[in-house]
């Protein structure tokens, strides 16, 4: 999938905090006492959840998988320090293809595994999500975008 698709789903933060809330809503009453997030787009998913289920104790492990817009090799660039267990929560932003969560099932086969945003391929693969997104849509989540100066219509825009 690369930025070369048409369809494009587009989040603001306020829209991406909500979100991300709901998840955090979905996981009250269950025992979590670590968070992993997967950096990059894991780590404000992380920080919400964190806050809202009172977690303190947050690592994250550094997975590269995307080169801006096309989705290219796993490469693990930092790992996460924490022991795998039924009370860690591992957050990402978004499961695309599967890759990188399978990845994350092998280093961590007992935590849970949750993100914001889930397309079909990957779906399978998280134990809770937020948001259906089609496979062949990209995302363009707040911190990738800028609020720009639009001209009004008179102006000939």
């Amino acid at each position: 999938m690369s930025l070369a698709s048409n369809k494009m789903f587009y989040v603001s933060w306020e829209a991406f905090h909500r979100a991300t809330k709901e998840l955090a809503r979905q996981l009250l009453g269950q025992n979590f006492n670590a968070i992993v997030a997967v950096s990059r787009g894991g780590l404000v998913p992380a920080a919400i959840i964190a806050r809202e289920l009172n977690i303190r104790v947050l690592d994250s492990i550094c997975i590269a998988s995307y080169n801006h817009d096309q989705q290219g090799s796993l490469r693990v660039l930092k790992d996460a320090h924490l022991a795998d267990s039924e009370q860690l929560l591992i957050v990402d932003d978004l499961v695309d293809t599967g890759e990188t969560a399978k990845a994350l099932r092998e280093r961590f086969p007992k935590a849970r595994f949750v993100t914001v945003y889930a397309k079909p391929q990957g779906k399978p693969l998280v134990d809770h999500y937020v948001t259906d997104i089609e496979q062949d849509t990209w995302i363009q989540l707040p911190w990738d975008m800028e609020l720009a100066y639009s001209k009004p219509l008179v102006e000939g825009a």
